[in-house]
């Protein structure tokens, strides 16, 4: 191995190195401008009431949507 070889290795991890640590401190400045996403406030109970259906609701609208395709399917296999 010649110096010319042994300077040229030398460089190449020199050069490397910086590489990486311009480009990790590039990434944590980019990434630390984002702040956290704030959590919502926990929903209160008036608003709660008042949101929607309620889950035996939304399982009673299912069964019914579920029944009314089985329905039409019965009937359509029974045209056949």
């Amino acid at each position: 191995m010649n110096v010319n070889q042994i300077i040229n290795m030398i460089m190449r991890i020199v050069m490397r190195k910086a590489i990486n640590k311009g480009i990790d401190a590039g990434v944590n400045r980019a990434s630390r401008g984002r702040g956290q996403p704030k959590a919502a406030p926990p929903p209160q109970p008036e608003a709660q009431a008042n949101d929607g259906p309620t889950q035996a609701q939304v399982r009673e609208q299912r069964r019914a949507r579920r029944a009314a395709r089985q329905a039409r399917q019965a009937a359509k296999n029974g045209q056949e």
